[in-house]
């Protein structure tokens, strides 16, 4: 037990032991609903770091007394995925036991990685539980997120991190001073794991049974604050790179840029924050801000490190000094709140399709070039402006 780190020591058995995401495991959580009317399912979690990812799977696997199998993406090869689905057939024949399979980082798994998951998703010989901190929707397969449900982690809240705190004190046998115990939440952006692995750190440097600041400090700074593409410092360069390209700031936007190149990160990532930039921030300032994006990700996605980082630089720099301009960003936004206000408003008959005499008896499409400069939205929002 010695060598296993405090935040596996700690590690939740159900949910009352687990702080946070009340929104999944609360009494209305879906996560509870569903492993109560016994109809769970394969899921997609995504969430930043240290949000509790790891620590929901394994708990579905107690509560629904399943096998439990954790695969990182970034290690694990397809014949140790064939091999766990060829054991969790035998098991679930033999024992009637379903086998979770827990694919850490999924979005590391290229498509024919992702592929070789379907079929045995599709008929069952697996659960599937895959984390991932960048959005499903960019990083995970068609077929394999339809076949999935997708269930958002939130960052961690001060009064989450808070119980977590004295979690770690009650067994460390350790207490902390009140500017401590604040430090600590402040500096560990949300993240369980930075919480526990800090206390774990500062109970080997401190024979004494309080923890004042300046042990916390030094604590944190032992457990590196260097760049982590997994984790707080991911999040905050990404941000401030995001932010400088906003505010038109081009020294900063390359200094930040540099930092993540420098650091590693994946090209791709940082491309595709760009294209979504162009139409975000840029958008109909500049319409061909999206051309140039796309291509820089293509140069990205065909060239690799280390020659596209001039791409990248390329880009950066156009897209900092492109005017900037959100109104259709917005306008979109603003549609969109109707559309979950309102839900399936009925279309106006005159720009509905007639492929059928019923239909056009109906009055399906009839008259719609008399209407062209009449709004064309359903009657409850008639000459509404989103635009």
């Amino acid at each position: 037990m010695e060598n296993i780190p405090l935040a596996e020591k700690l590690r939740p058995n159900n949910f009352v032991e687990f702080f946070g995401q009340e929104h999944l495991v609360g009494s209305n959580g879906i996560l509870k609903k569903l492993i109560e009317s016994d109809q769970f399912v394969s899921l997609i979690l995504w969430g930043p770091p240290g949000s509790g990812k790891t620590s929901l799977a394994k708990i579905i696997a107690n509560l629904t007394k399943s096998h439990f199998v954790h695969f990182s993406a970034v290690v694990v090869s397809l014949s140790d995925v064939r091999k766990v689905v060829s054991q969790a057939k035998e098991r679930l024949k033999a024992y009637n036991q379903k086998t979770i399979l827990f694919l850490d980082e999924i979005h590391r798994f290229n498509k024919a990685q992702q592929d070789a998951l379907l079929p045995h998703v599709e008929d069952g010989s697996i659960v599937l539980i895959g984390a991932t901190t960048e959005n499903p929707s960019f990083e995970v397969i068609g077929p394999l997120l339809s076949r999935c449900r997708v269930l958002v982690l939130n960052q961690l809240t001060a009064k989450d991190l808070d119980k977590i705190i004295e979690r770690g004190l009650n067994f460390l046998k350790r207490s902390i001073k009140p500017e401590a115990r604040q430090f600590l939440i402040e500096s560990a952006n949300g993240d369980a794991r930075v919480i526990l692995n800090t206390l774990e750190i500062a109970s080997k440097l401190k024979k004494g049974k309080v923890f004042y600041l300046k042990d916390i400090e030094e604590a944190l700074q032992r457990h590196s604050l260097m760049y982590d593409r997994l984790g707080e410092e991911h999040y905050n360069t990404i941000s401030a790179f995001i932010k400088s390209m906003r505010a038109s700031d081009v020294d900063a936007a390359l200094y930040y840029l540099a930092r993540m190149v420098e650091a590693g990160e994946d090209p791709l990532f940082i491309a595709r924050r760009m294209v979504v930039f162009s139409s975000e921030d840029i958008g109909m300032a500049q319409p061909t801000a999206l051309v140039v994006a796309n291509e820089i990700f293509r140069a990205c996605e065909t060239i690799g490190y280390p020659e596209c980082q001039e791409n990248l630089a390329h880009g950066v720099v156009y897209l900092c000094l492109a005017k900037k301009d959100r109104s259709a960003y917005n306008a979109y936004f603003k549609a969109l709140e109707d559309v979950k206000k309102y839900a399936n408003l009925p279309i106006p008959l005159n720009i509905l399709n007639a492929p059928t005499k019923l239909m056009k008896d109906l009055g399906y499409g009839q008259g719609y070039e008399k209407y062209t400069k009449e709004s064309l939205l359903p009657e409850k929002l008639k000459g509404k402006k989103y635009y």
